[in-house]
């Protein structure tokens, strides 16, 4: 009995036992069948999650291009290349998917890739070792351009695999690189880093999107896949105001003052002052943003480095007087040195003493001493720092690039009062004396200066945003502003002026003034010395009577040779931009008894006979260059109708385009054979091109890839570009000697 009584009682804690676990099964099951969700995760989610397959669809990086619509930077396809080296993946098949002769194969990659074989094979022979399923090969396997994918590809190397990526491209190589900036990937996305793609990464950048659909377990799409689509949105088009052609002019004249005069610093701008438009802007060091190897200057200093000007300053201390009427360009004053009662130590003339001359006189040869009576007796020093604040060189200019830095005016003891009216202790940035010269230039009426001309959506074209021309004010009347140039001439004409022989233009007047700023010595915190350690610049505008292009060029520290004035190497950037960039937008040279320059319209030669074609062109003073071994033209690379400039290059294409010898083309003429036939171009260096990828002869096709080298052409001695000058009347010091 007492046992039948414990079995009972055990059957029933038992089956009380079933029943709990039971229900709370139950109830598990009940629960996830009426939520739908285990552990707060839906299961619904859980099993399309499963099933389904997604991928990114990447936007394209809007193009940045210059104002004409020549492209600046793009995106351009890249590949990653990696090697299966598990023979486990060929198992049973007839032919092999792993590197199966690896000796044979590292010897045909070497030249490819610009590797050593038996580092490919040690590579290769290390991952079967390891037991990876492939290897890569570091920066030699990454950023394969689409040229050299098709050659690998070529040798049928079984095994060989390749990853599209894409990487920001710069086909003019160093061309106004502190302005475009650089873009790079970050998480797998391109980033703007500096200049326009930093300033403009949000517009550039687009949106990703992506494609999903349901799969079965073999990864194949279901016969209803329920795929959904979002389509990428790529970024917006930028064009800047920086016009290629003359970007170009000054990117070649630069590179090779850089080459001969190895400065420590240059920089230089050249504007619209009518619109504020920059239409060209570099500096030294610059650099290739498609070769980044060891950058020594990241920023744009044009914008964001201020220093002492010297006597360009001396242009807004003149306009200050005559617009508050105490300038008597006739009045005479004693040069050499001038010290007030508030002064404890004098300021110098550059040559010390001219004697007595005149105020007018004392600008042409660049008197501290005239500048600083006009500030301290004429005008006062508290009206003078208004007109500094009208100029706003108290400010930025607001210009829309990175990392402006305004300079600071320095005016709190009377010798600092004295010293900024011309251009000593007062620090500015070239962008700020281009804005303040813009008033000069366009009657007195100041410009806002921009770089970002517009911004067009990049599938429809059409345009979303587009800058226009703003005044920043008006710090002196249009009759002063005809007066400062009207005497700025005279800097350039008079036998008396700093500029005198050095700035002239073959077909245009020139108003402008010269500047030689001592440089502060950071250890001794005294100004250097020695004839090289100045920071030589010119502010000149042209044609003097109604500017239709301002420029402001310094050039830090040059090599100069015995004799040789620091203005040499200013000169030849300003004459060779300004009179080559006047020209190309085809303004009337206002130079009278001057032979005109001579445009020409070209002729209506496409489907003629290539001797036709040559002869039409040759009679037009224009040079033929013949891209092909046809006797049709096909293709030419100037619109019919288009005014050319006398001597200007253009391609004529034949049926059958071969490769020609480019040795001594300008980066210019070179880049019109990409723009006529379609291939991808890419220059290095500046000048004129010395070497180049594609030999000559060679039969060309569409989405060809050349590269084409640049050198500077050293000048000879003797040869017009290089100035010889009086030292009576060559340069002045801005500070005290």
């Amino acid at each position: 009995m007492r046992k039948n009584k414990t079995t009972h009682v055990m059957s029933s804690v038992f089956m009380l036992l079933f029943i709990v676990i039971f229900l709370v099964i139950s109830g598990r099951f009940l629960y996830i069948q009426g939520t739908g969700e285990v552990d707060g995760v839906s299961l619904q989610e859980w099993a399309d999650k499963k099933r389904t397959n997604s991928y990114v669809i990447e936007a394209d990086r809007g193009q940045i291009l210059d104002r004409n619509g020549m492209t600046l930077a793009y995106d351009r396809a890249v590949y990653q290349l990696s090697a299966i080296v598990d023979e486990s993946y060929s198992e049973g098949l007839e032919e092999p998917k792993h590197v199966k002769d690896i000796d044979k194969a590292a010897e045909q990659l070497s030249p490819l890739l610009n590797m050593d074989a038996a580092e490919i094979a040690s590579t290769l022979k290390k991952g079967q070792e390891e037991g990876r399923f492939q290897v890569e090969f570091g920066v030699h396997g990454k950023n394969i351009t689409q040229e050299t994918k098709e050659k690998i590809e070529d040798l049928d190397i079984p095994g060989i695999n390749f990853e599209k990526d894409s990487i920001r491209y710069y086909p003019n190589g160093t061309f106004a690189s502190q302005v475009i900036g650089i873009a790079q990937q970050q998480e797998g996305k391109l980033v703007g880093r500096n200049g326009i793609e930093a300033e403009m990464d949000n517009v550039l950048s687009g949106k990703n999107g992506s494609i999903s659909y349901k799969r079965d377990n073999f990864n194949t799409k279901l016969l209803d896949p329920d795929e959904v689509i979002k389509q990428a949105d790529d970024g917006e088009d930028v064009y800047l105001t920086i016009d290629q052609k003359i970007q170009t002019l000054l990117e070649d004249a630069m590179s090779q003052v850089d080459k001969e005069y190895s400065p420590e610093k240059m920089t230089a701008v050249v504007m619209n002052p009518k619109t504020g438009e920059i239409v060209a802007m570099s500096n030294r060091p610059s650099y290739n943003p498609n070769k980044l190897e060891e950058v020594s200057n990241w920023y744009n200093d044009v914008v964001s480095n201020p220093f002492e000007p010297g006597s360009t300053m001396k242009i807004f201390t003149l306009a200050a007087a005559i617009e508050e009427g105490v300038f008597n360009p006739d009045e005479t004053f004693e040069s050499g040195s001038y010290k007030n009662d508030h002064m404890n130590s004098p300021i110098h003339d550059w040559r010390r003493n001219w004697g007595t001359i005149s105020y007018k006189e004392g600008i042409q040869r660049s008197s501290n001493v005239a500048a600083a009576k006009l500030v301290w007796e004429k005008l006062g020093p508290e009206k003078f720092l208004d007109y500094l604040k009208d100029f706003h060189f108290d400010k930025p200019t607001g210009i829309d690039l990175p990392n402006e830095q305004p300079g600071r005016i320095l005016y709190d003891w009377p010798i600092e009062k004295v010293t900024t009216s011309y251009g000593q202790g007062t620090t500015v940035t070239p962008i700020q004396l281009m804005m303040a010269g813009s008033a000069i230039a366009n009657h007195g009426k100041m410009m806002k200066p921009y770089v970002i001309s517009k911004i067009v959506d990049s599938e429809t074209k059409k345009v979303i945003k587009e800058n226009q021309p703003k005044q920043s004010g008006q710090p002196v009347s249009e009759e002063t502003a005809e007066e400062v140039k009207d005497i700025l001439e005279t800097v350039i004409t008079s036998e008396n002026g700093t500029g005198y022989n050095i700035y002239n233009l073959n077909d245009y007047t020139v108003a402008g003034k010269t500047g030689t700023a001592q440089i502060p010595d950071s250890e001794t915190g005294r100004y250097m010395t020695g004839e090289e350690n100045y920071l030589f610049s010119f502010l000149g505008m042209a044609p003097k009577e109604d500017p239709e292009l301002m420029m402001y060029v310094s050039v830090k520290q040059p090599d100069l040779e015995e004799n040789e004035s620091g203005s040499a190497p200013v000169s030849f950037i300003f004459k060779n931009v300004m009179e080559n960039s006047l020209h190309y937008l085809n303004i009337e040279p206002d130079k009278e008894n001057e032979q005109k320059v001579e445009h020409v319209s070209m002729p209506d030669i496409q489907g003629h006979s290539v001797n036709e074609a040559k002869e039409k062109l040759e009679s037009k003073g224009l040079q033929a260059a013949v891209i092909g071994t046809g006797d049709k033209v096909e293709s030419v690379s100037v619109q019919s109708g288009k005014q050319l400039l006398a001597n200007e290059k253009v391609i004529l294409v034949t049926d059958e385009p071969k490769m020609p010898d480019v040795t001594g083309w300008s980066i210019r003429d070179v880049l019109k054979i990409g723009d006529t036939l379609g291939i991808e171009i890419e220059t290095m260096g500046n000048g004129y091109a010395v070497k180049q990828s594609i030999e000559k002869g060679t039969d060309l096709k569409k989405d060809d890839y050349l590269v084409v080298e640049f050198s500077p052409p050293r000048r000879s001695e003797g040869s017009e570009n290089k100035q010889e000058e009086n030292s009576d009347t060559a340069e002045e010091s801005s500070g005290e000697q």
